[in-house]
């Protein structure tokens, strides 16, 4: 096993599946190791990713649309993909937000009215044809159908009329006799009837009451059905959505000759708030392994959805991107797709373009979307917004002609080249790839010297030259300085060389969380006999200076004789005396500081049962060493009912309350911060906990843990250590 030390606080990086690696397009580039970050759903396997569809979710402007399209787009340009959008938001009457890439790729953009969809067309079966105009009547209706009045609609549906909608509400109120009188069928079918002739006569005359059914191709890469143009609140949208699901499920599908296909809900909360079309979406989810489709839905939160079936649907999904989101709707989030805290807590600080991705139940990371030019232009949202700025900056230069001129960007759309996006995705990936400015001094070989022996196969002895070149430079320069920290570069070499590809991403974790980018190892300079970069250390000393030359006598004249020289060395060395015990002094206690420095993580974490219920524990130290952040984190399903934690004078509390209907558990998770001197000091915890059977007014069980930053925790009451654990706070 190779042992490679770094004093760095590493392994407080949320490194839930580092080493994990999907198959597929680039998307962008993790923001917790630096390496790139690729997944086409259908690539991987079914034992790591059972299905295949997708929930993005984020606020305005946080690149949630944008990392959609882009996916698209080069699933369709490099693996023969096809694609339905459901587009029904948009800035202008162009043809919706998906519509230049729609055209840029050869598809077509299909605006709401300009084609027919007769729900009772043969092309669909007759459960279908019934399901479809259940689905209508509830969008404008939702009491409309009941018992009775299902029977009725089930009845006319067999009527020899009912070849297209207004032949269906003939059939309704003029129905014939059956297993029931016509007076009663009449009558329970009047709420069908009702509902329907807000398409036959009403405000949706148009979409559904033709005879026929012009539809769409379905043979180009991608299609848009533009629902921008109609009212966001409309009744018409669910209704059209429920139309082109089936379409999708029933024509669309089965004559597609594409490897895979994706229907997209862009903006689908008002999609899903109608349990209609929730319905059928839900089926199309469940059906989708098999219908080789993958479900993409997009929308800002899940909290407009309520706690109905639209949650549901959200679970469904194993592959998420959570773009920025405000505290409260990121717990929500976390909440129904499992996050883990620490990934909750990342949500609403993110940037454009950054987005917390969970990939099956175990892979966590946060990843930044990496455009090329053509890909910001044709995922531009921010037209209009951009527009104005440019007015505003334009003015304010008008205004004052010395100002600077300010450039205003969308910064969902970094541009760069096709070519250099792709470059700096597909970066070599064996190799360390930091970024931060280095001293210009002279070239410091220890470290090609240790990859040489990693080279050579002498893998313990390259790990051992560079803790020690580590320690040397810690020694000499600080623990955060660059000279110490580009040791971690050559401990990931190290660690490639040798096999260990877990070890090396927990390095880099290590940089990216110091707040490094990613560029560093490529930009370095490379040494003349080899690819790898120089790595720099301190200056060496200059040249000591030659001596006086001779005055131009004949002879050399005798110097006069000092005694003040001697009497300095006498000085000197009574001082040196004095200092031997001094600096055996400082190395006891230099060597001391570096034993901490070594064995420092700046995390602990324990697992708890008090009273019955299982209680994870963390303490987190701050990189500036001033704050230590102490955490406590209990599942709903051990069903407690009080956790508290103490910890100097800071308390958190949380009691449960019994569920309101509708309302689902939440697991609890509270958090305290205290102060410390340095980055070494130890910190206590109080934890209570009251289990199931725990009384309000009982004192609750309770534990204290002493939590030291070499991962390791004291149980102060026995005095044992306890194991230390992974911890979802983390």
């Amino acid at each position: 096993m190779i042992r490679l030390p770094s004093t760095h606080a590493a392994i407080t990086a949320p490194l839930v599946a580092s080493s994990t690696r999907f198959p597929g397009i680039p998307i962008g580039r993790s923001l917790l190791d630096g390496r790139p970050f690729r997944l086409s759903p259908v690539l991987a396997e079914a034992a790591v990713l059972p299905s295949t569809n997708s929930l993005g979710l984020g606020g305005l402007g946080s690149g949630k649309s944008t990392t959609a399209k882009v996916r698209i787009r080069r699933e369709i340009l490099d693996h023969g993909h096809q694609a339905v959008v459901i587009d029904s938001f948009g800035e202008d009457t162009s043809g919706g937000e998906w519509a230049p890439l729609v055209r840029e790729l050869g598809g077509r953009v299909i605006k709401a009215g300009a084609f027919t969809l007769n729900p009772c067309s043969g092309l669909f079966p007759p459960e279908v044809r019934e399901q479809l105009i259940r689905s209508l009547i509830a969008a404008v209706e939702p009491a409309a159908l009941d018992p009775q009045s299902t029977h009725a609609l089930q009845h006319a549906l067999n009527h020899p009329k009912s070849t297209s909608l207004n032949g269906l509400v003939e059939a309704l109120v003029c129905p014939e006799d059956g297993r029931w009188p016509a007076v009663k069928l009449a009558e329970w079918g009047e709420g069908p009837a009702i509902a329907l002739s807000r398409y036959t006569e009403g405000s949706l005359r148009g979409l559904f009451d033709g005879e026929g059914a012009s539809l769409p191709e379905t043979d180009l890469p991608i299609l848009s059905f533009d629902f921008s143009g109609l009212d966001r609140n409309s009744p018409a949208i669910p209704s059209l959505m429920a139309a082109v699901a089936c379409w999708a499920e029933h024509v669309w599908l089965r004559q597609s000759t594409a490897v895979h296909r994706h229907l997209v809900l862009e903006e689908a909360w008002q999609i899903l708030l109608s349990p209609a079309t929730s319905e059928l979406i839900q089926r199309l989810l469940k059906n989708s392994r098999k219908a080789a489709l993958s479900m993409d839905v997009v929308m800002h939160t899940l909290s407009d959805q309520g706690d109905g079936k639209a949650q549901d649907l959200a679970r469904l999904c194993e592959i998420a991107h959570v773009g920025r989101l405000g505290p409260e709707e990121a717990a929500i989030v976390g909440a129904i797709l499992g996050l883990p805290a620490w990934a909750v807590d990342r949500i609403p600080t993110l940037d454009p373009g950054q987005a917390v991705w969970k990939v099956g139940p175990d892979y966590i990371d946060i990843v930044q979307t990496v455009l090329s030019e053509d890909e910001a232009r044709l995922t531009d949202t921010s037209s209009r917004r951009r527009k104005a700025q440019q007015a505003a900056a334009v003015s304010v230069e008008a205004a004052d002609e010395t100002e600077p001129e300010t450039e205003f960007l969308d910064l969902d759309h970094v541009g760069e080249s096709l070519t250099d996006a792709e470059a700096h995705i597909e970066q070599d990936t064996t190799e360390s790839d930091w970024g931060w400015g280095m001293p210009p001094n002279v070239i410091d070989t220890r470290h090609q010297d240790v990859l040489q022996a990693a080279r050579e196969g002498r893998c313990n002895e390259a790990a051992q030259m560079a803790a020690i070149g580590e320690r040397e430079d810690i020694n000499a320069h600080g623990i955060n300085s660059d000279q110490a920290i580009s040791w971690l570069a050559t401990q990931v070499r190290v660690a490639e060389l040798c096999g260990d590809p877990t070890q090396a991403a927990r390095l880099r974790a290590t940089v990216a969380r110091m707040g490094k980018d990613v560029e560093w190892w490529q930009r370095q300079p490379a040494t003349s006999d080899t690819a790898d970069p120089a790595w720099h250390s301190a200056p060496q000393p200059p040249p000591p200076t030659s001596p006086p030359a001779s005055d131009g006598g004949g002879g050399s004249a005798r110097p006069r004789r000092r005694t003040w020289p001697y009497v300095a060395t006498i000085a000197v060395l009574a001082i040196a005396s004095a200092g031997v015990w001094q600096k055996a002094e400082d190395d006891q206690q230099r060597r001391e500081s570096q034993e901490k420095a070594a064995a420092y993580k700046g995390v602990s974490a324990v697992d708890l049962r008090i009273d019955g219920v299982k209680t994870e524990t963390l303490a987190v130290w701050s990189k500036d060493g001033r704050s230590v952040v102490l955490s406590a984190w209990v599942n709903s399903a051990e069903k407690p009912k009080l956790v508290r934690i103490d910890s100097a004078d800071q308390t958190a509390k949380e009691e449960t309350q019994p569920l309101k209907p509708g309302q689902f558990p939440m697991p609890i998770r509270l958090e305290v911060k205290v102060p410390v001197k340095d980055r070494y000091q130890p910190v206590q915890l109080k934890i209570a906990v009251g289990g199931p059977h725990w009384k309000p007014d009982s004192k609750a069980p309770h534990r204290t843990i002493e939590f030291h930053p070499d991962r390791t925790a004291i149980d102060i009451e026995t005095g044992k250590r306890l194991k230390q654990q992974y911890s979802r706070l983390l």
